[in-house]
């Protein structure tokens, strides 16, 4: 019996009125994984495409990916070369993780097997709680409801563990990503009604729940017995000088060779696959371009003014773009269709926005080294008022055009 054979007989055990109904939603979710609609088109009285929202969502799940791949590496590598440095804190390691690092690979940084295993030691169960939790409550609502699983999770879960520190708490976790779906997404109605990124919702609950484990001021090398600061905190307190004197250099920090969250730290690739869901129409360029120069205007601006007790005052915009989250949240995170501005004016005011509240957050605000989640988050709060604006302004011109004499 093949696939397809399969899933028509279990088709009506959950159709309405089965015996097992209640798993509509969840079959629905498999079945049009694998095989498109059966309601689909048969006229000429609409648009047809090749493209879905399951599709659309799933290249942009594929995007993610080499971020994740890189960031896994990262997190090993990152690990490994400290052990390397100091050997003795091999002995201080413990937990299942350890082990199962010490049964397939080794500590080696030059190694890319060994890091690639040290990192999907600490990602891989991120990923998993993530992806578990969430589409319990995906699975929930829609079954509640009466609807399908909506295909914007896939996105929402790699994106979201994608922003979290290697070394956070697996509870924490599952408490961030049911805060993002319940609370950011299902309380509105679901995928489509939402004006806030869940993905961001969830995350800034943890980083003001649990600030001491997702803040970004402690080094997030998952090494037991290391301390230091993240390159953003070293940033805070002695500016680009400290970066350089600490060993970050801009090379390093571009291809992501510095500790960070899972998904963040390689602006190379973040750009490459940027440059591929701008080209395939799914992020929009107006939005990641507002975002950049928002981002360039206003740090030269702040390197203009200059500070004698702000080093940060004197980070220029290059630097801005490499370190912390910013060309994550600037390709991935800005460009939510949902939570994002419509009208093409208003995507280039709402992605300046965001570039212009980054860099004064990291800048002014001593409490907060990193700026792009909360600027992300305001301009969601401000993308109504944005495009109600534009589609006004737009409305009077026309007016005025054809105003009689």
């Amino acid at each position: 019996m093949g696939l397809r054979q399969l899933l028509d007989r279990i088709a009506t055990l959950v159709a309405p009125g089965g015996p097992h109904q209640r798993w509509l939603a969840l079959f629905e979710a498999m079945d049009t994984f694998f095989y498109r609609p059966a309601s689909v088109t048969q006229t000429t009285a609409h648009v047809r495409d090749g493209i879905d929202l399951k599709r659309l969502m799933m290249i942009t799940w594929g995007c993610a990916l080499p971020a994740m791949f890189f960031g896994m590496w990262n997190i090993g590598f990152q690990a490994n070369q400290a052990l390397a440095a100091d050997p003795s804190l091999l002995a201080a390691q413990e937990g299942w993780r350890l082990t199962l690092i010490g049964l397939v690979a080794g500590f080696d940084p030059l190694s890319l097997w060994d890091n690639l295993v040290y990192g999907a030691a600490w990602f891989l169960p991120i990923y998993a709680v993530t992806f578990l939790v969430g589409i319990f409550w995906e699975v929930l609502f829609a079954s509640i409801r009466g609807h399908e699983v909506n295909e914007g999770f896939f996105v929402t879960s790699i994106l979201f563990a994608l922003t979290l520190p290697p070394s956070i708490p697996l509870w924490q976790v599952a408490l961030g990503i049911s805060f993002g779906v319940v609370i950011g997404k299902e309380v509105f109605g679901g995928t489509g009604k939402n004006f806030l990124n869940p993905a961001l919702t969830g995350r800034a609950f943890l980083y003001f729940a649990y600030p001491a484990q997702a803040s970004g001021d402690a080094v997030w090398t998952v090494i037991d017995g290391l301390a230091g600061a993240t390159p953003l905190g070293v940033a805070a307190q002695s500016g680009v000088a400290g970066l350089i004197s600490g060993g970050y250099s801009w090379s390093a920090a571009f291809l992501g060779l510095i500790p960070g969250s899972v998904g963040e730290t390689s602006t190379l690739i973040i750009l490459l696959c940027g440059v591929l869901l701008v080209a395939t129409g799914i992020a929009s360029w107006r939005i990641v371009s507002g975002v950049f120069l928002g981002m360039v205007a206003m740090s030269s601006l702040f390197n203009g003014i200059g500070s004698a007790s702000n080093p940060m005052f004197s980070m220029p915009w290059y630097w801005h773009l490499v370190v912390g989250g910013f060309a994550f949240g600037m390709v991935y995170m800005a460009t939510d269709p949902v939570s994002a501005a419509m009208t093409n004016t208003g995507k280039w005011i709402f992605g300046a926005l965001i570039g212009v509240m980054t860099v004064l957050i990291r800048v002014v605000n001593p409490a907060f080294p990193e700026g792009i989640m909360l600027a992300i988050l305001f301009a969601n709060l401000c993308a109504p008022l944005i495009d109600y604006a534009v589609m006004r302004a737009n409305i009077r011109r026309r007016e005025k055009r054809h105003a009689l004499p």
